[in-house]
Protein backbone atom coordinates (compact mmCIF):
# COMPACT_ATOMS: atom_id res chain seq x y z
CA UNK A 1 0.00 0.00 0.00
CA UNK A 2 3.10 2.40 1.02
CA UNK A 3 3.95 1.95 -3.09
CA UNK A 4 0.76 2.79 -4.61
CA UNK A 5 0.81 5.06 -7.12
CA UNK A 6 0.11 8.79 -6.84
CA UNK A 7 -3.33 9.94 -7.34
CA UNK A 8 -3.65 12.16 -10.10
CA UNK A 9 -4.83 15.58 -8.95
CA UNK A 10 -8.61 16.37 -9.00
CA UNK A 11 -9.62 18.22 -12.32
CA UNK A 12 -10.59 22.16 -11.25
CA UNK A 13 -14.32 22.96 -10.82
CA UNK A 14 -13.13 25.77 -13.19
CA UNK A 15 -12.90 23.15 -15.87
CA UNK A 16 -15.97 21.23 -17.44
CA UNK A 17 -18.74 21.93 -15.94
CA UNK A 18 -17.73 25.35 -14.49
CA UNK A 19 -17.18 26.46 -11.09
CA UNK A 20 -20.65 27.65 -11.03
CA UNK A 21 -21.99 24.84 -11.82
CA UNK A 22 -20.48 22.76 -9.46
CA UNK A 23 -20.97 25.27 -6.57
CA UNK A 24 -24.96 25.24 -7.27
CA UNK A 25 -24.85 21.72 -7.11
CA UNK A 26 -22.95 20.97 -3.79
CA UNK A 27 -25.05 23.79 -2.60
CA UNK A 28 -28.49 22.64 -3.58
CA UNK A 29 -27.92 18.92 -2.32
CA UNK A 30 -26.00 19.55 0.58
CA UNK A 31 -27.80 22.64 1.97
CA UNK A 32 -30.88 20.93 0.48
CA UNK A 33 -30.96 17.69 2.28
CA UNK A 34 -29.63 19.25 5.76
CA UNK A 35 -33.05 21.58 5.53
CA UNK A 36 -34.97 18.63 4.89
CA UNK A 37 -32.90 16.63 7.83
CA UNK A 38 -33.31 19.93 9.70
CA UNK A 39 -37.29 19.56 9.31
CA UNK A 40 -37.35 16.02 10.48
CA UNK A 41 -35.30 15.96 13.37
CA UNK A 42 -37.32 19.50 14.50
CA UNK A 43 -40.23 17.38 13.91
CA UNK A 44 -39.09 14.92 16.65
CA UNK A 45 -37.58 17.14 18.86
CA UNK A 46 -40.68 19.34 19.40
CA UNK A 47 -42.18 16.18 20.52
CA UNK A 48 -39.22 14.93 22.55
CA UNK A 49 -39.30 18.10 24.23
CA UNK A 50 -42.76 17.72 25.38
CA UNK A 51 -41.86 14.35 26.63
CA UNK A 52 -38.91 15.56 28.71
CA UNK A 53 -38.61 18.04 31.36
CA UNK A 54 -35.49 21.11 31.28
CA UNK A 55 -33.51 18.88 33.71
CA UNK A 56 -33.27 16.37 31.43
CA UNK A 57 -31.78 18.67 29.12
CA UNK A 58 -30.24 20.21 31.61
CA UNK A 59 -27.85 16.98 32.30
CA UNK A 60 -27.53 16.11 28.48
CA UNK A 61 -26.17 19.65 28.23
CA UNK A 62 -23.52 18.91 30.96
CA UNK A 63 -22.34 15.57 29.29
CA UNK A 64 -22.28 17.20 26.25
CA UNK A 65 -19.88 19.92 27.74
CA UNK A 66 -17.37 16.84 28.15
CA UNK A 67 -17.94 15.05 24.29
CA UNK A 68 -17.81 18.36 22.78
CA UNK A 69 -14.58 19.84 24.76
CA UNK A 70 -12.84 16.13 23.76
CA UNK A 71 -13.73 16.15 19.77
CA UNK A 72 -11.69 18.95 19.27
CA UNK A 73 -9.10 15.98 19.34
CA UNK A 74 -11.27 14.28 16.94
CA UNK A 75 -8.81 14.25 14.15
CA UNK A 76 -11.31 15.93 11.62
CA UNK A 77 -8.77 18.66 11.02
CA UNK A 78 -6.43 16.42 9.36
CA UNK A 79 -9.16 14.82 7.14
CA UNK A 80 -9.76 18.59 6.20
CA UNK A 81 -5.88 18.89 5.22
CA UNK A 82 -6.25 16.10 2.30
CA UNK A 83 -9.21 19.16 0.64
CA UNK A 84 -6.25 21.55 0.53
CA UNK A 85 -3.46 19.49 -0.33
CA UNK A 86 -1.77 19.34 -3.98
CA UNK A 87 -0.52 15.56 -3.68
CA UNK A 88 -2.75 12.93 -2.79
CA UNK A 89 -2.74 9.19 -3.23
CA UNK A 90 -4.21 6.25 -1.21
CA UNK A 91 -1.03 5.93 1.03
CA UNK A 92 -1.62 9.25 2.65
CA UNK A 93 -5.15 8.73 3.20
CA UNK A 94 -4.20 5.51 5.10
CA UNK A 95 -2.09 7.82 7.10
CA UNK A 96 -4.81 9.82 7.62
CA UNK A 97 -7.39 6.76 8.30
CA UNK A 98 -4.60 5.64 11.02
CA UNK A 99 -4.34 8.77 13.18
CA UNK A 100 -7.78 8.87 12.66
CA UNK A 101 -8.41 5.67 14.44
CA UNK A 102 -5.44 6.49 17.15
CA UNK A 103 -6.94 9.79 18.08
CA UNK A 104 -10.34 8.66 18.58
CA UNK A 105 -9.69 5.31 20.33
CA UNK A 106 -7.72 7.52 22.95
CA UNK A 107 -10.90 9.84 23.27
CA UNK A 108 -12.90 7.08 23.74
CA UNK A 109 -10.28 5.61 26.82
CA UNK A 110 -10.14 9.17 27.68
CA UNK A 111 -13.82 9.99 28.04
CA UNK A 112 -14.91 7.07 29.97
CA UNK A 113 -11.61 7.61 32.90
CA UNK A 114 -13.02 11.54 33.05
CA UNK A 115 -16.41 10.28 33.89
CA UNK A 116 -16.47 10.13 37.55
CA UNK A 117 -14.59 13.01 37.92
CA UNK A 118 -17.11 14.99 35.23
CA UNK A 119 -20.12 13.48 38.09
CA UNK A 120 -18.59 15.12 40.89
CA UNK A 121 -17.47 18.64 38.82
CA UNK A 122 -21.41 18.89 38.35
CA UNK A 123 -22.50 17.33 41.44
CA UNK A 124 -24.45 15.18 39.17
CA UNK A 125 -24.15 11.47 39.22
CA UNK A 126 -26.02 10.33 36.27
CA UNK A 127 -23.37 12.29 34.39
CA UNK A 128 -21.05 8.99 34.53
CA UNK A 129 -22.80 6.34 33.28
CA UNK A 130 -24.01 8.74 30.53
CA UNK A 131 -20.47 9.73 29.48
CA UNK A 132 -19.50 6.00 29.17
CA UNK A 133 -22.29 5.44 26.77
CA UNK A 134 -21.12 8.83 24.83
CA UNK A 135 -17.82 7.75 24.14
CA UNK A 136 -18.83 5.47 21.74
CA UNK A 137 -19.38 8.13 19.27
CA UNK A 138 -15.62 8.80 19.06
CA UNK A 139 -15.50 4.88 17.68
CA UNK A 140 -17.54 5.98 14.77
CA UNK A 141 -15.63 9.38 13.61
CA UNK A 142 -12.50 8.08 11.57
CA UNK A 143 -15.18 6.04 9.25
CA UNK A 144 -17.17 9.13 8.64
CA UNK A 145 -14.62 12.24 8.76
CA UNK A 146 -12.29 10.22 6.03
CA UNK A 147 -15.10 9.56 3.21
CA UNK A 148 -16.70 13.15 4.05
CA UNK A 149 -13.31 15.02 3.22
CA UNK A 150 -13.04 12.77 0.13
CA UNK A 151 -16.05 13.81 -1.17
CA UNK A 152 -15.68 17.51 -0.40
CA UNK A 153 -12.37 17.48 -1.84
CA UNK A 154 -14.13 16.73 -5.16
CA UNK A 155 -16.96 19.21 -4.50
CA UNK A 156 -19.44 16.03 -3.96
CA UNK A 157 -21.94 16.41 -1.84
CA UNK A 158 -25.38 14.58 -3.02
CA UNK A 159 -24.36 11.17 -1.48
CA UNK A 160 -23.42 12.90 1.81
CA UNK A 161 -26.83 15.23 1.75
CA UNK A 162 -28.53 12.07 1.19
CA UNK A 163 -26.79 9.63 4.16
CA UNK A 164 -26.73 12.81 6.70
CA UNK A 165 -30.85 12.49 5.59
CA UNK A 166 -31.12 9.31 6.78
CA UNK A 167 -29.04 9.73 9.40
CA UNK A 168 -30.91 12.52 11.00
CA UNK A 169 -34.32 10.12 10.23
CA UNK A 170 -32.64 7.62 12.52
CA UNK A 171 -31.74 9.96 15.30
CA UNK A 172 -35.03 11.66 14.86
CA UNK A 173 -37.07 8.35 14.98
CA UNK A 174 -34.89 6.17 18.05
CA UNK A 175 -34.74 9.62 20.35
CA UNK A 176 -38.69 9.91 19.90
CA UNK A 177 -39.16 6.42 20.38
CA UNK A 178 -36.93 5.80 23.36
CA UNK A 179 -38.60 9.25 25.32
CA UNK A 180 -42.01 7.52 24.33
CA UNK A 181 -40.90 4.57 26.23
CA UNK A 182 -39.83 6.41 29.32
CA UNK A 183 -36.09 6.07 28.81
CA UNK A 184 -36.16 9.87 29.86
CA UNK A 185 -32.54 11.85 29.46
CA UNK A 186 -31.00 8.15 28.21
CA UNK A 187 -33.04 9.39 25.00
CA UNK A 188 -31.23 12.07 23.96
CA UNK A 189 -27.67 9.67 25.51
CA UNK A 190 -28.74 7.05 22.69
CA UNK A 191 -29.94 8.21 19.49
CA UNK A 192 -27.21 10.43 18.65
CA UNK A 193 -24.68 7.38 19.19
CA UNK A 194 -27.40 5.34 16.56
CA UNK A 195 -27.31 8.49 14.16
CA UNK A 196 -23.12 8.92 14.37
CA UNK A 197 -23.35 5.10 13.58
CA UNK A 198 -25.54 5.39 10.75
CA UNK A 199 -23.67 8.22 9.03
CA UNK A 200 -20.36 6.17 9.64
CA UNK A 201 -21.90 3.53 7.49
CA UNK A 202 -23.12 5.69 5.04
CA UNK A 203 -20.44 7.90 4.15
CA UNK A 204 -18.04 4.94 3.87
CA UNK A 205 -20.04 3.29 1.25
CA UNK A 206 -20.80 6.64 -0.51
CA UNK A 207 -17.23 6.95 -0.89
CA UNK A 208 -16.17 3.84 -2.07
CA UNK A 209 -12.23 3.86 -0.92
CA UNK A 210 -11.44 1.65 1.54
CA UNK A 211 -7.74 1.96 2.31
CA UNK A 212 -6.05 0.25 4.80
CA UNK A 213 -4.81 2.61 7.86
CA UNK A 214 -0.83 3.27 7.77
CA UNK A 215 0.49 3.99 11.35
CA UNK A 216 4.02 5.08 9.58
CA UNK A 217 3.57 9.13 9.02
CA UNK A 218 6.56 9.74 7.24
CA UNK A 219 5.91 11.51 4.41
CA UNK A 220 2.60 13.58 5.68
CA UNK A 221 4.42 16.32 7.30
CA UNK A 222 2.08 18.64 5.39
CA UNK A 223 -0.58 17.02 6.36
CA UNK A 224 0.02 16.88 9.88
CA UNK A 225 1.04 20.54 9.60
CA UNK A 226 -2.48 22.07 8.23
CA UNK A 227 -4.39 19.40 10.17
CA UNK A 228 -2.45 20.34 13.71
CA UNK A 229 -2.72 24.17 13.32
CA UNK A 230 -6.36 23.81 12.22
CA UNK A 231 -7.03 21.35 15.43
CA UNK A 232 -5.82 24.13 17.63
CA UNK A 233 -8.13 26.53 15.84
CA UNK A 234 -10.97 23.78 16.94
CA UNK A 235 -9.46 23.38 20.50
CA UNK A 236 -10.16 27.64 20.72
CA UNK A 237 -13.57 27.16 19.28
CA UNK A 238 -14.30 24.46 21.64
CA UNK A 239 -13.49 26.71 24.35
CA UNK A 240 -15.60 29.48 23.29
CA UNK A 241 -18.70 27.75 22.34
CA UNK A 242 -18.80 25.55 25.35
CA UNK A 243 -17.38 28.32 28.24
CA UNK A 244 -21.16 29.31 28.77
CA UNK A 245 -22.15 26.02 29.86
CA UNK A 246 -19.27 24.61 31.82
CA UNK A 247 -19.28 27.79 34.13
CA UNK A 248 -23.43 27.76 33.98
CA UNK A 249 -22.84 24.31 35.22
CA UNK A 250 -21.70 24.79 38.24
CA UNK A 251 -23.51 27.91 38.99
CA UNK A 252 -27.24 27.29 37.56
CA UNK A 253 -30.03 24.35 38.23
CA UNK A 254 -30.46 22.09 35.68
CA UNK A 255 -34.01 23.39 35.20
CA UNK A 256 -32.51 26.78 34.50
CA UNK A 257 -28.87 25.29 32.69
CA UNK A 258 -31.71 23.60 30.78
CA UNK A 259 -33.80 26.72 29.90
CA UNK A 260 -30.51 28.57 28.27
CA UNK A 261 -29.37 24.96 26.53
CA UNK A 262 -32.96 24.96 24.71
CA UNK A 263 -32.50 28.79 24.18
CA UNK A 264 -29.15 28.38 22.84
CA UNK A 265 -30.25 25.34 20.83
CA UNK A 266 -33.12 26.95 19.45
CA UNK A 267 -31.34 30.33 17.93
CA UNK A 268 -28.20 28.37 17.19
CA UNK A 269 -30.57 26.44 14.52
CA UNK A 270 -29.33 28.48 11.45
CA UNK A 271 -25.96 29.00 12.53
CA UNK A 272 -25.17 25.50 13.74
CA UNK A 273 -27.22 23.36 11.62
CA UNK A 274 -27.68 25.37 8.12
CA UNK A 275 -24.16 27.14 7.86
CA UNK A 276 -21.84 24.19 8.04
CA UNK A 277 -23.30 22.70 5.16
CA UNK A 278 -22.32 26.38 3.69
CA UNK A 279 -18.51 26.19 4.91
CA UNK A 280 -18.09 22.85 3.77
CA UNK A 281 -18.65 23.53 -0.12
CA UNK A 282 -17.31 26.91 0.79
CA UNK A 283 -13.56 25.68 1.70
CA UNK A 284 -13.19 23.44 -1.11
CA UNK A 285 -14.42 26.44 -3.35
CA UNK A 286 -11.60 28.98 -2.11
CA UNK A 287 -9.21 26.38 -2.16
CA UNK A 288 -9.69 25.75 -6.18
CA UNK A 289 -9.94 29.62 -6.73
CA UNK A 290 -7.03 29.94 -5.31
CA UNK A 291 -5.07 27.27 -6.62
CA UNK A 292 -6.32 28.47 -10.05
CA UNK A 293 -5.12 32.25 -9.52
CA UNK A 294 -8.78 33.61 -9.78
CA UNK A 295 -9.85 36.87 -7.08
CA UNK A 296 -11.26 35.61 -3.75
CA UNK A 297 -13.30 38.62 -3.00
CA UNK A 298 -16.37 38.25 -5.02
CA UNK A 299 -17.21 35.27 -4.03
CA UNK A 300 -16.66 35.68 -0.32
CA UNK A 301 -19.05 38.97 -1.05
CA UNK A 302 -21.60 36.74 -2.41
CA UNK A 303 -21.72 34.35 0.46
CA UNK A 304 -21.62 37.39 3.19
CA UNK A 305 -24.85 39.34 1.41
CA UNK A 306 -26.63 35.92 0.31
CA UNK A 307 -26.14 35.08 4.19
CA UNK A 308 -27.07 37.91 5.33
CA UNK A 309 -30.38 38.27 3.41
CA UNK A 310 -31.57 35.11 4.91
CA UNK A 311 -30.24 35.01 8.77
CA UNK A 312 -31.29 38.54 9.63
CA UNK A 313 -34.60 38.03 8.88
CA UNK A 314 -34.72 34.97 10.44
CA UNK A 315 -33.17 35.72 13.79
CA UNK A 316 -34.66 39.28 14.15
CA UNK A 317 -37.93 37.70 13.54
CA UNK A 318 -37.29 34.98 16.23
CA UNK A 319 -36.47 37.54 18.52
CA UNK A 320 -39.88 39.58 18.00
CA UNK A 321 -41.74 36.30 18.17
CA UNK A 322 -39.78 34.60 20.92
CA UNK A 323 -43.04 34.39 23.09
CA UNK A 324 -45.68 32.94 20.98
CA UNK A 325 -42.92 30.43 19.04
CA UNK A 326 -41.89 28.91 22.40
CA UNK A 327 -45.07 28.50 23.77
CA UNK A 328 -46.43 27.24 20.60
CA UNK A 329 -43.46 24.49 19.94
CA UNK A 330 -42.65 23.98 23.34
CA UNK A 331 -45.76 24.17 25.35
CA UNK A 332 -46.39 25.79 28.66
CA UNK A 333 -43.28 24.28 31.06
CA UNK A 334 -40.76 26.28 28.88
CA UNK A 335 -42.56 29.58 29.14
CA UNK A 336 -39.61 31.23 31.20
CA UNK A 337 -37.11 30.17 28.38
CA UNK A 338 -38.87 32.45 25.78
CA UNK A 339 -36.83 36.27 26.97
CA UNK A 340 -33.39 34.07 26.95
CA UNK A 341 -34.69 33.12 23.31
CA UNK A 342 -35.33 36.37 22.14
CA UNK A 343 -32.27 38.45 23.84
CA UNK A 344 -29.87 35.47 21.96
CA UNK A 345 -31.89 36.01 18.42
CA UNK A 346 -31.40 39.19 18.75
CA UNK A 347 -27.83 39.10 18.44
CA UNK A 348 -26.85 36.09 16.28
CA UNK A 349 -26.91 37.46 13.23
CA UNK A 350 -22.89 39.23 13.80
CA UNK A 351 -22.31 35.33 15.08
CA UNK A 352 -23.39 33.55 11.50
CA UNK A 353 -21.66 36.21 9.42
CA UNK A 354 -18.11 35.63 11.73
CA UNK A 355 -18.97 31.65 11.03
CA UNK A 356 -18.92 31.77 7.25
CA UNK A 357 -15.71 33.95 6.85
CA UNK A 358 -13.18 31.50 7.85
CA UNK A 359 -13.10 29.58 4.83
CA UNK A 360 -12.41 32.53 2.65
CA UNK A 361 -8.77 31.85 4.84
CA UNK A 362 -8.38 28.04 5.53
CA UNK A 363 -9.32 26.98 1.65
CA UNK A 364 -5.84 29.39 0.66
CA UNK A 365 -3.72 27.17 3.24
CA UNK A 366 -3.90 30.60 6.01
CA UNK A 367 -4.30 28.42 8.74
CA UNK A 368 -3.33 31.61 10.99
CA UNK A 369 -6.12 34.12 10.48
CA UNK A 370 -8.41 31.48 11.26
CA UNK A 371 -5.78 30.55 14.80
CA UNK A 372 -6.25 34.55 15.60
CA UNK A 373 -9.92 35.09 14.94
CA UNK A 374 -10.85 32.09 17.17
CA UNK A 375 -8.09 32.49 19.64
CA UNK A 376 -9.89 36.24 20.13
CA UNK A 377 -13.14 33.99 21.03
CA UNK A 378 -11.67 31.71 23.49
CA UNK A 379 -10.36 35.28 25.26
CA UNK A 380 -13.10 37.11 24.76
CA UNK A 381 -16.37 34.90 25.75
CA UNK A 382 -15.28 33.05 28.43
CA UNK A 383 -14.30 36.50 30.17
CA UNK A 384 -17.83 37.53 29.61
CA UNK A 385 -19.46 34.42 30.57
CA UNK A 386 -17.60 34.86 34.07
CA UNK A 387 -18.69 38.41 34.27
CA UNK A 388 -22.44 37.37 33.88
CA UNK A 389 -23.03 34.16 34.78
CA UNK A 390 -23.89 35.83 38.42
CA UNK A 391 -27.03 37.30 36.97
CA UNK A 392 -28.46 34.39 35.31
CA UNK A 393 -29.23 33.03 31.99
CA UNK A 394 -29.67 37.01 31.44
CA UNK A 395 -26.34 37.57 32.24
CA UNK A 396 -25.24 35.14 29.68
CA UNK A 397 -27.43 36.86 27.01
CA UNK A 398 -25.83 40.03 27.49
CA UNK A 399 -22.20 38.92 27.18
CA UNK A 400 -23.56 37.50 23.71
CA UNK A 401 -24.54 40.81 22.94
CA UNK A 402 -20.68 42.22 23.83
CA UNK A 403 -19.22 39.26 22.50
CA UNK A 404 -21.15 38.27 19.17
CA UNK A 405 -20.32 41.87 17.56
CA UNK A 406 -16.52 42.60 18.96
CA UNK A 407 -15.37 39.02 17.31
CA UNK A 408 -17.27 39.98 14.04
CA UNK A 409 -15.60 42.92 13.61
CA UNK A 410 -11.79 41.30 14.64
CA UNK A 411 -12.59 38.85 11.92
CA UNK A 412 -13.50 41.35 9.15
CA UNK A 413 -10.24 43.15 9.96
CA UNK A 414 -7.81 40.39 9.93
CA UNK A 415 -9.85 38.77 7.03
CA UNK A 416 -10.83 41.38 4.38
CA UNK A 417 -7.30 42.68 3.46
CA UNK A 418 -6.24 38.99 3.14
CA UNK A 419 -9.06 38.36 0.62
CA UNK A 420 -8.73 42.03 -1.48
CA UNK A 421 -11.94 43.02 -0.14
CA UNK A 422 -12.60 46.92 0.82
CA UNK A 423 -15.09 47.87 4.10
CA UNK A 424 -17.04 50.30 1.68
CA UNK A 425 -17.58 47.15 -0.04
CA UNK A 426 -18.37 45.01 2.99
CA UNK A 427 -21.20 47.45 3.75
CA UNK A 428 -22.79 47.62 0.58
CA UNK A 429 -23.09 44.22 0.11
CA UNK A 430 -24.59 43.77 3.44
CA UNK A 431 -27.24 46.79 2.88
CA UNK A 432 -29.57 45.40 1.57
CA UNK A 433 -30.33 43.00 3.79
CA UNK A 434 -30.08 45.27 6.65
CA UNK A 435 -32.50 47.53 5.81
CA UNK A 436 -35.04 45.08 4.75
CA UNK A 437 -34.64 43.29 7.93
CA UNK A 438 -35.18 46.96 9.55
CA UNK A 439 -38.34 47.63 7.67
CA UNK A 440 -39.63 43.98 8.34
CA UNK A 441 -39.10 44.69 12.16
CA UNK A 442 -40.71 48.38 12.48
CA UNK A 443 -43.67 47.01 10.76
CA UNK A 444 -43.71 43.73 13.05
CA UNK A 445 -43.46 45.99 16.27
CA UNK A 446 -46.23 48.46 14.56
CA UNK A 447 -48.61 45.18 14.51
CA UNK A 448 -47.62 43.45 17.50
CA UNK A 449 -48.48 46.90 19.54
CA UNK A 450 -51.72 46.82 18.18
CA UNK A 451 -53.05 43.07 18.76
CA UNK A 452 -55.17 41.94 21.28
CA UNK A 453 -54.84 39.04 23.45
CA UNK A 454 -54.55 35.82 21.31
CA UNK A 455 -54.11 32.29 21.20
CA UNK A 456 -49.90 31.78 20.79
CA UNK A 457 -50.40 29.79 17.50
CA UNK A 458 -52.54 32.32 15.84
CA UNK A 459 -50.54 35.53 17.14
CA UNK A 460 -47.36 33.61 16.55
CA UNK A 461 -48.71 32.84 12.27
CA UNK A 462 -50.54 36.36 12.11
CA UNK A 463 -46.77 37.77 13.04
CA UNK A 464 -44.53 35.38 10.90
CA UNK A 465 -46.93 36.00 7.96
CA UNK A 466 -46.91 39.91 8.56
CA UNK A 467 -42.97 39.54 8.65
CA UNK A 468 -42.61 37.32 6.22
CA UNK A 469 -44.83 39.72 3.55
CA UNK A 470 -43.33 42.50 4.73
CA UNK A 471 -39.56 41.37 4.42
CA UNK A 472 -40.27 40.48 0.62
CA UNK A 473 -41.99 43.60 -0.22
CA UNK A 474 -38.81 45.53 0.97
CA UNK A 475 -36.41 43.20 -0.92
CA UNK A 476 -38.08 44.32 -3.73
CA UNK A 477 -37.57 48.21 -2.94
CA UNK A 478 -34.27 47.52 -1.71
CA UNK A 479 -32.38 44.57 -2.78
CA UNK A 480 -33.67 44.23 -6.17
CA UNK A 481 -30.48 43.05 -7.66
CA UNK A 482 -29.17 41.66 -4.90
CA UNK A 483 -32.51 38.93 -5.48
CA UNK A 484 -32.10 38.77 -9.25
CA UNK A 485 -28.40 37.55 -8.71
CA UNK A 486 -29.48 34.89 -6.77
CA UNK A 487 -31.93 33.96 -9.01
CA UNK A 488 -29.45 34.44 -11.83
CA UNK A 489 -27.37 31.80 -10.18
CA UNK A 490 -30.19 28.83 -9.40
CA UNK A 491 -31.43 28.97 -12.53
CA UNK A 492 -28.07 27.98 -13.72
CA UNK A 493 -26.94 31.67 -15.71
CA UNK A 494 -23.51 32.39 -14.72
CA UNK A 495 -22.50 34.11 -11.93
CA UNK A 496 -22.65 37.90 -12.45
CA UNK A 497 -19.24 40.09 -11.05
CA UNK A 498 -19.87 41.57 -7.17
Amino acid sequence: MSDAPQQPAIPSPLQGAGLAARVRSALAWRWGTQVLAQVITWTSTIAVVRLLSPSDYGLYAMSQAVVTALAFLNGQSFATSLIQTDRLDERRIGQVFGLLLLLNGALALTQVLLAPWAARYYGEPLIAPMLRAQALIFLTIPFAALPQELLARRIEFRSQGLVNLASAMVGAGSALALAWLGFGVWALVYAPILMFATRAIGLTVAARMLVWPVFDLRGAGDLVSFGGALTICQFLWIVQSQSDIVIAGRSFAAHELGLYSEALFLTLIITGRFLPPINEVCFPTFAELHKSGKPLGPFFLRIQRTVALVVMPAYIGLSLVAGPAVATLFGPKWAEMAPIAAGLALIMPAFALQIVCSPATTGTGQARTYMITNGAGALLFPLLFLAGVSHGPQGLVSAWWIGAPALLAITYALTLPRIGVRWRELAAALAPAALSTAAMAAVVLAVRAGLPPLPAPVELGLLAGIGAASYLAALLLFARDAVSEIAAFVLRRELAPV
